[in-house]
């Protein structure tokens, strides 16, 4: 058997001139981890025995669905045998990122710890809303593009058509446009000979040459992911001077002086080094427990005679969308706070706070960057943590100004402040939808019975529309995407980014189970579609309640008017079963008395609520 190749990669303190760091932008589905996967067999750093589909992505419910959901970094040995380097000894630090408009905080991140991308785009769709959002994100960092496109081995590729398409928009040649296939590997070698020879190597932010490796170290985190054993593992970006294990290094934001237990790089898993140089990506791991002493986007440097001004860190990432989580069972309250703290390692864009319902007693109100994001996070806590949990619908803020002039941040519909209100302000997204031309009638319909403004129309080729609209966040987080696809056959892409807030009519429809409101199926709505919800979600509740032993009406009011109701009618027994013929008035004696047994059980009685009935609430079917 031949003797496997070594790895020069997990060599550190490598020349700058040598090291080429670059991340892979797409719409999600358009092949990026499979391209990642071809790279690694390449390289050879991967066993073809252990070698697997989606290789980098580590969770479950990644490989399940076939997402990526966290960027993976991972260092690769290449020698070039094509361009300006052959034969030479290079190192690619690859990152391979998540392509959903939920997670593009982590393509941000990611673009930050590199200086090219390689632009990925599916031979057979074209360009995607969020292939063009990731591109300008690429662009405004300063990187060095390399538009790739992929899957040319499918039936339904158009290479030429599609390259012409990404060349008018990032102002290129249609044959400078690379023709790959990550499932086949057919061109992957002449991409990363292409990557070698464009991208630049790695300087410092400060403008000094990079080999400066004895100026005082300056290195960016940019993701930081909970190790059960270990702590937590930072990944870093070196920018100035050198890291080496056993040292004290100091967080600049936090202040906290740490010392590093061990140092390593991702090839492609964790192998310890003597350290890491100036340009060079890997990971330290400090025996830190709290997430917040190591914060993403903060500057690591020496504990002692380190560097005066910390590094550019990263916006503060706000959450979009709001929802609560509450344990079935209270006993696992404390349970649930402990596990999103775990998961807040991993993910540091979510946010939570206590939170106490009426309906469903003690829980957390969490911020997400999405519904797909809010949909990932509550499996990961049911499967990661082993907890039953209920979400609420989710909402988004919205800032209230009172009649003395009091403002209000209400991120929940049951912090709805009572009386009148003249002023409530909505946040807005910009939104592009990329559609063919056949279905722009049905998007821009589509859009406008969501009160979107239309703000401009581009094609891009042809036969595909790019339609700009500015659109409340509130009509878009339910089932705006789900019924833009069916308009259009599954063809529109859709990415969104926020853009501020809009003054709007606005009211909180209350939803009463025995004249009680319930805050779970509370909603803030516009007025216009007050009467639609109250509608919607009384006859909906009227199937999923079982009968009770009373007649139990169900009710939507805005304030103390009743917009809807539906009646839930008593299970009855028959207390006339035992009375054969005979007197009238003997019967109706026992009929009077279940009346008043009935009348006595619902002063009394409380609705018992199922389960699914919560969950079925937010279930968002595209009704109109």
């Amino acid at each position: 058997m031949a003797a496997k190749p070594t790895n020069f990669a997990e060599d550190t303190f490598t020349d700058p001139q040598r090291i080429r760091n670059f991340c892979i932008i797409a719409h999600i589905d358009h092949g990026k981890s499979t391209l990642a996967d071809r790279i690694l067999q390449l390289s050879n750093v991967v066993d073809e025995r252990e070698m697997r589909d989606q290789y980098l992505d580590n969770m479950d419910i990644e490989r399940e669905r076939g997402i990526t959901i966290k960027a993976q970094n991972v260092r690769l040995p290449w020698v070039p045998k094509t361009g300006d380097h052959v034969g030479e000894q290079m190192v690619l630090q690859m990152i391979d990122t998540p392509g959903h408009v939920d997670f593009s905080y982590e393509v941000a991140r990611s673009l930050d710890a590199c200086e090219g991308a390689i632009l990925l785009v599916d031979a057979a769709q074209g360009i995607e809303a969020q292939t063009l959002a990731n591109l300008y994100m690429a662009i405004d960092n300063d990187l060095e593009i390399i538009p790739v496109l992929n899957k040319i081995d499918l039936p339904a590729a158009d290479p030429e058509k599609y390259a012409l398409e990404i060349a008018n928009i990032i102002g290129c040649e249609p044959e400078d446009v690379l023709r790959v296939s990550g499932k086949t590997g057919e061109g992957v070698p002449e991409l990363l000979d292409r990557v070698v020879d464009l991208i630049p190597s790695p300087s410092s932010p400060s403008g000094a040459s990079a080999t400066g490796a004895d100026a005082p170290a300056r290195a960016l985190i940019f993701d930081s992911v909970y190790d059960t054993y270990r702590g937590v593992v930072t990944y870093v970006r070196m920018m100035d001077g050198k890291l080496e294990p056993n040292q004290k290094v100091l967080m600049m934001n936090t202040g906290k002086t740490l010392e590093i237990l061990e140092i390593g790089v991702v090839s492609p898993t964790m192998k310890k080094t003597k350290g890491l140089g100036p340009g060079e990506v890997g990971y330290l791991i400090t025996g830190v427990k709290d997430v917040r002493d190591t914060r993403v986007g903060d500057t690591v440097t020496w504990a002692s005679k380190g560097a005066s001004e910390p590094l550019e860190g990263f916006e503060e990432v706000k959450p979009m969308v709001y929802s609560g989580l509450f344990p079935v069972s209270q006993e696992d309250f404390p349970a649930l706070r402990e596990s999103l703290e775990k998961l807040q390692l991993n993910d540091a864009s979510l946010t939570w706070e206590p939170e106490t319902s009426v309906a469903l007693g003690f829980g957390f109100r969490c911020g997400f960057l999405g519904l797909l994001h809010m949909e990932i996070t509550r499996t990961r806590l049911e499967r990661e943590f082993d907890l039953d949990l209920i979400s609420t619908a989710p909402s988004v803020t919205y800032r209230v100004v009172a009649e003395d002039g009091t403002e209000q941040i209400v991120h929940n519909p049951s912090d709805w402040p009572g009386g009148k209100i003249p002023e409530v302000y909505e946040p807005i997204v910009n939104m592009t939808i990329i559609v063919p031309q056949e279905f722009v009638g049905a998007t821009m319909e589509l859009c406008q019975s969501k009160r979107g403004q239309m703000k401009n129309m581009e094609y891009l080729s042809e036969d595909r529309v790019e339609l700009r609209y500015i659109m409340p966040l509130g009509e878009i987080i339910f089932d705006f995407f789900d019924m833009l696809k069916s308009r259009t056959k599954g063809y529109a892409s859709l990415n969104y980014e926020e853009a501020g807030e809009q003054l709007a009519d606005l009211v909180k429809v209350d939803i009463l189970l025995n004249g009680d409101p319930v805050d779970a199926f509370s909603a803030i709505v516009h007025r216009d579609s007050a009467q639609w919800y109250g509608n919607k979600m009384t006859k909906k509740l009227k199937e999923l309640i079982p009968r009770q032993q009373f007649e139990v009406p169900v009710q939507a009011a805005i304030g103390s008017k009743i917009i809807a109701r539906e009646n839930i009618r008593a299970l009855r027994k028959d207390v006339l079963s035992k009375c054969y013929g005979g007197d009238i008035s003997r019967k109706r004696k026992l009929l009077e008395k279940q009346k008043a047994g009935k009348k006595r059980m619902k002063n009394i009685g409380s609705v018992t609520v199922p389960q699914e009935a919560f969950v079925a609430a937010l279930s968002t079917d595209g009704e109109e």
